[in-house]
């Protein structure tokens, strides 16, 4: 796993429904971008010194929009077919 500061860290929950945890990078461990991170959570706003373990992805600032830009047009998508399921006969 390779990072810079100014990038971000997304941790998939390990249970069905768990929300996901999001930090910035705000310091790299090495010249080469390895671990460890120094990580702002954005959740409980503390700062952290932290190891990715497999559940952790490293996302650029552009990388992080795109995803959620996605996310928000599956979200959209699925209120507008709930919404006109029930409008139907």
């Amino acid at each position: 796993m390779r990072a810079h500061a100014g990038d971000w860290i997304v941790v998939k929950s390990r249970t069905v429904g768990g929300a996901e945890q999001r930090g910035r990078i705000m310091e790299v461990g090495s010249p080469e971008g390895a671990p460890p991170y120094v990580v702002h959570w954005m959740q409980d706003d503390r700062v952290s010194t932290f190891f990715p373990g497999t559940d952790a992805q490293v996302l650029t600032p552009d990388e992080l929009a795109a995803a959620e830009a996605r996310q928000r047009i599956r979200f959209q998508a699925i209120q507008h077919e709930i919404v006109g399921s029930r409008r139907k006969p």
